[in-house]
């Protein structure tokens, strides 16, 4: 703090455009003059733009009066909010002193969940905060325990249900009691560390997913009315699966064949009209921006990859904000067995093999000690190459290759030594492996030769999906009896009369 200068301005909007001018790595302390909002008086407010290890941008404002000695701090995020929202699950085990420790940051629209306690945090208890989890439990105990005295004059039955949950808490916060700390983010911008980064956590979990139309206008998104009522949306549904617009079999790919005839060589086109030759579908339909929440366009067809299977491509536009998006999912039924594929990449040319990951799929490098968890990059259409670069950008956008003044010199050195080794193997100046797991088998990595059978860097392996994995993929609970029958019974119905 020492390092920085103190630049005085007029108002917050001084200190916004000032912020965003400076250089990232030499960001100065603003000050600004604000109201007191227990005295009346004026007092001091600074603002400082810092950047998290292993995490974002935010910036810190911290307020003090002079005249009555009133103080807080805030934590704001000085970049946009994420494209998803994040849910972080946090095992805590009595006697380990270092989960307590944990840094933890708390956006404004974040709840904080104890099952066992059957306890909340709500985004408006506890605004903004960067502290440890500890930190957050001594903060909900304080803030319980502050006004027990007037509440057990007023409602003694509840002032003493509160000081057994109290006894409770201050358990778990302690280290008394195993508890389970749940942080979930609509915003996507909360955090807990990781303390073995970039290498997974046996009692962290994190999975990212998409906002609901309720999320969305808490955010401050607009949303249309109609989505937020569930039969409303039924309804427009129904309707707008009149507003599809088919294009006819065969024009994506007799369009493509087209465009290489005029444009390309002979074996671009015999290229071309090889990979279109079967007919397409093309179907287009109204959707909603996951950006903006606006009205937007999704246009769907239906393919078969060679060596794969077949999949479903789809793209969305929003003319609103500028969005656009390409996903592609799997077709078909789902498969009895997972899947895993390891790829040996030994030479230049392995970089450029094609690359198909979906959302269920994890990814592992063993030289790197990396691995990614499902749904960590999504669904991505990519090559060797372009998934190591994802991973990479991933990596410096939500751990960060930037580090503060509070980062170790052990973890720097560690994250410096990491990022090397990620530059090092797309160099290929040695061999390494690359590894994706799917248990619902709907990712591909392109063989080099004709036939898959002759391309031994390659490996495919199938095996049977555990319990657990099942559970987490909705696998369990799935009932299928009713269908079954009924199915069967429109199959007997329709041998005995053929004429019908």
């Amino acid at each position: 703090m020492e390092s920085n200068k103190e630049k005085i301005v007029d108002d917050v909007g001084s200190v916004v455009e000032a912020i965003s001018a400076d250089d990232d790595n030499a960001a100065p302390l603003y000050q600004v003059e604000s109201l007191c909002m227990r005295c009346t008086q004026n007092g001091i407010t600074r603002f400082l733009l810092t950047s998290i290890p292993h995490f974002r941008k935010v910036l810190l404002s911290a307020f003090e009066c002079p005249h009555c000695g009133e103080r807080n701090n805030e934590v704001q995020f000085a970049g946009e909010i994420q494209p998803k929202g994040c849910h972080y699950h946090l095992e805590v085990q009595p006697g380990d002193p270092k989960l307590f420790s944990r840094q933890v940051v708390k956006s404004e629209s974040a709840t904080i969940k104890i099952p066992e306690l059957d306890f909340e945090i709500p985004p408006e208890a506890q605004r903004g905060s960067l502290s440890t989890v500890e930190g957050i439990l001594v903060r909900a105990i304080d803030g319980l325990q502050a006004l027990q005295e007037e509440r057990k004059k007023v409602d003694p039955q509840t002032g003493e249900a509160i000081d057994q949950f109290l006894l409770k808490l201050r358990a778990c916060a302690t280290g008394e009691s195993p508890f389970t700390f749940i942080l979930d983010d609509p915003a996507g911008n909360s955090f807990i560390e990781n303390p073995f980064a970039p290498s997974p956590d046996p009692s962290l979990s994190i999975k990212f997913y998409d906002r609901t139309p309720e999320q969305q206008a808490s955010l401050g998104y607009l949303v249309d009315p109609s989505q937020l009522n569930a039969d409303a949306a039924m309804e427009e549904t129904s309707n707008d699966v009149d507003q599809i617009r088919r294009q006819p079999h065969g024009s994506v790919g007799a369009a493509a064949g087209q465009k290489a005839i005029a444009q390309s060589n002979s074996a671009e086109i015999a290229e071309a009209l090889f990979r279109y030759s079967a007919p397409e579908e093309v179907m287009t339909f109204p959707s909603t921006c996951g950006a903006c929440a606006a009205r937007s366009e999704t246009r769907m067809f239906v393919t078969r990859i060679p060596y794969f299977q077949e999949v479903i491509v789809m793209a969305s536009t929003c003319d609103a904000c500028g969005y656009r998006n390409s996903e592609l999912k799997p077709g078909g039924a789902i498969p009895d067995k997972g899947k895993r594929i390891t790829l040996s990449v030994k030479n230049i040319n392995d970089l450029s093999r094609d690359v198909i990951k979906s959302d269920t799929a994890s990814v592992k490098v063993p030289e790197l000690d990396l691995e990614l968890a499902s749904g960590t990059l999504g669904g991505v259409v990519t090559t060797v190459e372009g998934l190591i670069t994802k991973i990479s950008e991933s990596l410096e956008r939500v751990h960060g290759f930037t580090f503060g003044d509070s980062l170790d010199e052990c973890k720097k050195n560690k994250w410096l030594d990491f990022k090397a080794r990620l530059n090092k193997i797309l160099s290929m100046t040695e061999p390494w492996t690359l590894i994706l797991d799917d248990a619902l088998a709907n990712s591909f990595i392109a063989p080099a030769t004709d036939d898959i059978k002759d391309d031994h860097q390659l490996i495919f392996e199938k095996y049977e999906r555990s319990w657990e994995q099942n559970e987490e993929l909705g696998l369990n609970d799935i009932d299928t009896s009713s269908a079954d029958a009924a199915y069967n019974s429109t199959g007997v119905t329709s041998n005995e009369n053929p004429q019908e």
